[in-house]
């Protein structure tokens, strides 16, 4: 799919989405940022609400860094053991753990945060976006992958990084914290495999629905 030529402001385009979900907290039911790295670790490849469903359990049981650094394989996966990938979760966040150590010493940069096991982009952005960090990056998950070039602001591709650079190519910093999860929420609750687009606050400059109007 070919970029939407006609549509140059995004800043300006996107205001009805930025404005519907400015400050919303991310789907993942967390409740400090200790927490959230743990759970954005354990929600790759699978979904918010089965991390959510999980998360009670295994933060009682460890609910500080401190606390995880000192768990052993054994001990930690039990709390874990339906998470898709759960093996190889689990020792990324053991290592994670026994290197910072502390919940303060959690590292707040991109850099810092993707140095970490199990930790990219996508999830720095999320933690950065999430604990009211300047944005280094646009947060692109599954539903940004989908949605970004249905607006015709990004190119098709099945790589987060690359569509995130082009995010970031057109549109300013300033809406970078925000964007990305604008997008990730219009997907989840609009945008879907099956969009419903009569019903999307962008209907009017999205590619997608205008080409589709046309019967193009």
């Amino acid at each position: 799919m070919d970029l939407f030529e006609e549509t140059k402001d995004w800043a300006n385009d996107l205001k009805p989405i930025l404005k519907k979900y400015k400050g919303k907290k991310h789907p993942l039911d967390y409740e400090n940022t200790y927490q959230l790295l743990v759970m954005v670790v354990l929600s790759a490849q699978d979904s918010d609400a089965n991390i959510n469903k999980i998360a009670p359990a295994l933060f009682t049981k460890f609910p500080t860094l401190k606390s995880l650094s000192k768990a052993d394989a054994e001990t930690f996966m039990p709390y874990v053991s339906k998470v898709r990938n759960h093996a190889t979760k689990t020792n990324w966040l053991l290592e994670i753990a026994k290197t910072i150590q502390n919940d303060q010493n959690i590292p707040l940069t991109l850099n810092g945060l993707t140095a970490l096991k199990g930790l990219g982009r996508k999830s720095a952005n999320v933690i950065l976006r999430e604990a009211h960090q300047p944005a280094e990056g646009i947060i692109t998950d599954l539903h940004v992958i989908r949605v970004a070039p249905r607006l015709g602001i990004a190119k098709e591709s099945k790589d987060g990084n690359k569509v995130e650079k082009q995010l970031m190519e057109v549109l300013p910093q300033k809406i970078w914290s925000e964007t990305g999860m604008a997008i990730s929420f219009l997907g989840r609750e609009i945008c879907r495999p099956q969009p419903k687009c009569e019903e999307c606050p962008l209907n009017r400059i999205c590619y997608y629905y205008l080409h589709l109007r046309k019967g193009i």
